[in-house]
């Protein structure tokens, strides 16, 4: 399957390891200003294709999904969308990689700087920051859905449960649909019906990444299901701590698995007024989809092993709804 994509889609058959003493996990090679501008062509090929590198392992390592679905991107966009992706990858792996909020705080201010120099012409000499410029240069991507996701990161750093379940879906909007924002916009679509979906799908992608990674945080002590669908069932943080496999934990889990599967419907019944060349950025649909499927099967058993494995026919699946230009 990887080989006939890698085929029909142009994906580069061979390509150069990265050096770890070049390229080290979100660090930004300090040089001077004069020397850290990057105007076009400044940089050599081979750095261009250490930096594409760079980001495509990344997203393939820690969003295998949103890696697969880049590659059924249209090659015009396909670059620009793992630069997006690798971008959303840092930001999301800030809050377990730091012990203290502070630190993470001065990370997400590095990013925001760095947003910033992008806009100025002027990047970081770092892997990410150096393709998130070209893919902005190349598709005039705005400004504000970047910062945006970069604000509620930040704000996320509380490491708080969402009090309701309209608090989880703000992070979703404000994360996972404002980088669908940009994904169209690498495809070349200004559309409000494209948007309004966007906006549904990013919101159901959040509450199921919330879900799926319920198991992973239990283990760390960490809830952050909202309190007040929790409070509804009497549920307690310990429950899931616990990894509890009671009715009421499972009920948790039905009602936020079912506001998904409302935001999912929400987001195709506009397919009829959506055009064709958004559908690419859409593929995240099948992902949801699966997950809750596989929840359901289970009886809505977050904790169950068989949703802790991913699925080895998502890729085919992928690949046929690309083919179908549907989500």
């Amino acid at each position: 399957m990887a080989a006939g994509l890698s085929a029909q889609y142009g994906l580069i058959s061979s390509r150069r390891s990265v050096s770890n003493k070049l390229f080290t996990h979100a660090v930004c090679v300090q040089k001077p200003r004069a020397a850290r501008c990057l105007s076009a062509g400044a940089t050599s090929d081979l750095s261009a294709q250490q930096h594409e590198e760079y980001c495509l392992k990344l997203v393939r390592s820690r969003d295998y999904e949103g890696f697969v679905c880049s590659l059924l991107l249209p090659e015009a966009a396909r670059r620009s969308s793992l630069a997006l992706k690798a971008f959303n990858v840092e930001l999301a792996q800030v809050k377990d990689s730091v012990s203290q909020k502070t630190i993470g705080l001065m990370r997400m201010q590095f990013w925001k700087t760095v947003v910033e120099d992008i806009y100025r012409d002027d990047p970081p000499v770092q892997p990410v920051s150096v393709e998130l410029w070209r893919a902005v240069r190349k598709h005039t991507l705005t400004r504000r859905w970047l910062l945006r996701i970069i604000a509620e990161r930040e704000k996320d750093m509380e490491d708080r449960a969402y009090r309701n379940l309209q608090e989880l879906e703000s992070y979703a909007e404000n994360t996972q649909s404002s980088l669908l924002y940009l994904q169209l916009e690498t495809l070349g679509v200004k559309n409000v019906h494209a948007d309004h979906a966007a906006s549904h799908i990013g919101k159901a992608h959040g509450i199921v990444t919330c879900l799926r990674a319920t198991p992973y945080h239990s283990q760390r002590r960490r809830v952050y299901l909202p309190m007040d669908i929790c409070m509804l069932h009497g549920a307690s943080q310990e429950d899931f701590i616990r990894g509890s496999r009671e009715q009421n934990v499972r009920d948790v889990v039905y009602d936020i698995a079912s506001q998904a599967h409302v935001h999912l419907q929400h987001a195709r019944s506009f397919s009829k007024n959506v055009p064709e060349a958004a559908m690419p950025a859409f593929l995240h649909t099948v992902s949801i989809e699966d997950y809750l499927q596989r929840v359901r099967k289970v009886d809505f058993d977050v904790f169950h092993q068989s949703l802790q494995k991913r699925n080895p026919l998502l890729p085919i699946r992928l690949y046929l709804r690309s083919w179908k230009k549907r989500y």
